[in-house]
């Protein structure tokens, strides 16, 4: 049983039913509990998924990428062949522009095969890449600046997406800072308003409230006063926990602490008071809140690594079923570009595959027109 359910106040130790406060404090550390065993889950099984993504799935990666770029040369090849009707070439010069496009936008080493790729692209594409790229940069900055109100400055230093997300968010910062100064400046000019003084007030008293725990467990736990070496370490090793605790304002490491080490028993916070309850849940609402952020951004990390979108569930605990659904994915894009490739060695298939293309993206245009 963790130190955590320890912890919660039972109808038998409060001696009487439990009030709203004290319900809150139970609900709070049970909550705390289940989110701190999600945070670790992700710390602990993303370096696993990570290792087993580079052993399964990047050498299938490499192999499309591979693939990928036989398919763009042979459609290159055939471009360059006469025989094609007007639609038949359009077609194929979409088809080599879109492939050569995707090659470029995904991540690889070898310079001499993105330089071979984009001269594909170049050759074919009435628009350069670079000067496509640069043109999506343009349109995405004017849109995200829209959409925000934010002005985002020039496009000096950013050269994709990635480096205008990083210009959106520093802006952001330097917003959400300059309000916060704003904000402060507006408080201190004018006088507080009783509700901002008692909020003041119960800030300071959630302060006090951790330092005195800090100081009761310091008092027993200062390795110095050890002269045992086993018991001192002992007691380093709980000190620099308690220090982080206290820096981090992590209120249930510290209770959990004074438990370890019997500064306080089972039925301690439920004879405590209304009060000093009531400021513990403050702190601990705020802890729950900071580890579901951080378990945010652990996942937002996940997806942009992995490619994942966003927003897609995930538990931390079933990551091999999506390590799976990339190797079943990419294996499906292996065995779609060996049957490309087998149509595009042979004229007449290609002109059937074309036909039919073309006549599926006519059915798709009518129907989403009426729909």
């Amino acid at each position: 049983m963790s130190l955590t359910k320890h912890l919660q106040i039972g109808a038998r130790a409060a001696s009487s039913p439990l009030t709203p406060a004290q319900k809150r404090f139970n609900t709070l550390l049970r909550q705390i509990e289940q989110a701190r065993q999600t945070l670790h889950a992700w710390r602990e099984n993303v370096p696993t998924f990570r290792q087993a993504y580079s052993e399964a799935v990047e050498p299938l990666r490499v192999k499309y990428l591979a693939a990928e770029r036989q398919r763009i040369v042979v459609l290159d090849r055939l471009l360059d062949e006469r025989g094609w009707s007007a639609s038949e070439r359009a077609f194929l010069r979409d088809m080599t522009c879109d492939a050569a496009g995707d090659f470029l936008d995904a991540e690889n080493d070898d310079a001499e095969v993105m330089a071979e790729v984009m001269a594909i692209y170049d050759k074919h594409s009435k628009v350069d890449f670079a000067t496509g790229k640069k043109q999506e940069i343009v349109d995405l900055k004017e849109m995200t600046e829209a959409f925000t109100g934010f002005d985002l400055g020039d496009l000096d230093g950013i050269d994709s997406e990635e480096d205008l997300a990083e210009r959106m968010f520093e802006k952001m910062q330097t917003e959400q800072r300059a309000q916060e100064a704003k904000r402060t400046a507006r408080e201190q000019r004018r006088r507080k308003t009783p509700a901002q003084a008692r909020r003041e007030q119960e800030k300071q008293q959630v302060t006090q409230s951790l330092r005195e725990i800090y100081r009761k467990l310091v008092s027993a736990l200062h390795p110095d006063r050890e002269s045992d070496p086993a018991e001192r370490e002992r007691k380093n090793a709980l000190m620099q926990k308690i220090n982080r605790a206290y820096e981090d304002d992590d209120l249930l490491t510290l209770l959990e602490t004074q438990l370890q080490i019997e500064q306080i028993d089972a039925d301690h916070i439920a004879n405590i008071s209304a009060q000093r309850l009531k400021q513990y849940s403050q702190v601990l609402q705020e802890q729950l809140l900071e580890i579901k952020r951080e378990i945010q951004r652990l996942q937002m990390e996940f997806c942009m690594d992995f490619d994942v979108e966003p927003g897609t569930p995930l538990k931390p605990d079933k990551l091999g079923r999506l390590l799976e659904e990339h190797i079943r994915a990419l294996r499906a894009d292996l065995a779609q570009h060996a049957r490309d490739l087998s149509i595009l060695s042979d004229r007449a298939a290609t002109k059937r595959w074309i036909k039919q293309a073309r006549r599926e993206l006519r059915a798709q245009a009518n129907e989403d027109f009426w729909f």
